[in-house]
């Protein structure tokens, strides 16, 4: 393993990363980072929580000039990992005089002016927003030398790409650009080609079929829906989770889920797109700052870098199987260990296969003793989400209006209006949505 102090680094930024507790490189960092100080551009795909961020990161504030110019600019595609990949890039530039700007809807737009106005060396921004500021006058990428495009597959999810093509059509033709993705589908891999020709670098980290860290034990559970809840107790009393995140379909069952854990006495809270954008960051904080679970629908699947996640529950099996990788990526992050356990349906066997045909994993059968649970009575009665019945022998009826299309089964809104898809995030951040090809 490589010590950035054995790499080409200015003492400064060598001293910086060791203030903020990096000293030796990822294979992601120990490979990008060189090809990317020769100037090249880099299609780099590696997996979740092997330290991309770190890569183009450092990469950026080697080269840049420190001026008041804005020279990087970094799109990401959604407010928590906007938020997460500024708070990596302020903290290491705090000493080095290099200044990130955070820009995403749901916050002023005003109050992100005045922070551009300022003149920082780094924007990290989500699509929508980004096209805002740009039309308004108030981004201004003639100078911009760097150009990132973080989760390039999440973006694809999203129907994000014509945005992103236009953005990069705004930038000076020289410009370096570095793509990041845990996928490589083939409109990301067009893209990354079309846009970085000639003296450019591919990496792979891994194997190319291997798309879960080999670190995170994957489980699952046949449970009839009246057993889930009981399921879910069982799984946290026989395995004690120390952290875990719980994935729920709908924000209607994330809520359920909450309420069930609280009337346990668990520490547990929610994010999901029927809160606000500061709820939500609220509840990022308390979870970092020591809360069990956070229940959470896919709005949670990316963007979130928690060191010390132990375990992933799936509250029913994703439809789609590159969601249940991006769910379980929040676990085992930077070669810990971790742990992952579906509590499927029985009649979500065909998901189950279709999620280890996917990752080239086979997943373990684990047996959970719900005796203990069946006759609690517990608080789920939810309005419209209907779960029914008395205690947990009720089950929950899902109201799926978008069950043709799988993954966009999750129809809730956010707190600005826009709607959560099953699969990401779906908020454009105040520009017109597209729901991908």
């Amino acid at each position: 393993m490589t010590e950035f102090k054995d790499m080409a680094l200015k003492p400064e930024l060598i001293e910086a990363l060791k203030r903020i507790g990096f000293v030796s490189a990822t294979e992601v960092q120990e490979r990008a980072i060189p090809e990317l100080l020769q100037g090249k551009n880099l299609i780099a795909r590696a997996k979740t929580g092997t330290g991309k961020t770190g890569a183009f990161i450092v990469s950026i504030m080697q080269m840049l000039n420190r001026g008041r110019d804005t020279e990087a600019l970094v799109i990401v595609p959604t407010r928590e990992l906007a938020l997460q990949v500024a708070a990596f890039s302020e903290k290491l530039g705090r000493s080095l005089n290099i200044y990130t700007s955070t820009v995403y809807g749901g916050a002023s737009i005003n109050v992100q002016i005045q922070e551009l106005r300022s003149g920082p060396n780094i924007v990290v921004g989500t699509p929508g927003r980004l096209i805002d500021l740009m039309n308004r006058g108030a981004l201004e990428l003639g100078r911009i030398r760097f150009l990132v495009l973080d989760e390039a597959d999440v973006m694809l999810d999203m129907g994000f790409i014509e945005d992103i093509e236009y953005i990069i059509s705004k930038l000076p033709g020289h410009r370096q650009m570095m793509l990041f993705s845990a996928t490589m589908p083939k409109e990301i891999a067009r893209i990354g080609e079309s846009y970085s020709r000639g003296n450019s670098a591919k990496i792979t980290v891994g194997e190319e079929e291997d798309l879960t860290v080999n670190t995170i034990k994957q489980t699952y559970a046949i449970v009839p829906s009246r057993l889930k809840f009981s399921a879910l107790l069982a799984y946290i009393k026989q395995y004690s989770p120390k952290k875990a995140i719980i994935f729920a379909r709908t924000k209607f069952e994330a809520n359920a889920i909450h309420r069930v854990l609280i009337s346990q006495r668990y520490n547990a809270i929610l994010m999901h797109g029927g809160l606000t954008q500061a709820k939500r960051e609220r509840s990022l904080a308390n979870f970092k700052g020591g809360a069990q679970f956070l229940i959470a629908t896919n709005i949670a699947a990316r963007g979130l870098d928690i060191a010390d996640i132990t375990d992933i529950i799936n509250f029913g099996a994703p439809d789609v199987p590159s969601v249940y990788v991006h769910r379980i990526g929040r676990s085992a992050r930077m070669g810990k260990n971790g742990r992952a356990m579906t509590l499927a349906d029985p009649e979500q066997k065909r998901e189950l296969k279709d999620i280890e045909y996917y990752t080239n994993v086979e997943m373990t059968k684990i047996e959970l003793d719900l005796e203990p649970f069946r006759n609690l009575k517990l608080p789920i009665s939810e309005g419209r989400g209907r779960f029914q019945g008395e205690g947990m022998g009720g089950g929950f009826r899902r109201h799926d209006e978008n069950r043709r299309h799988g993954f966009r089964r999750d129809t809730n809104r956010d707190g600005h209006g826009n709607r959560d898809r099953g699969g990401f995030p779906g908020s454009r951040d105040g520009h017109r949505r597209r729901f991908g090809r």
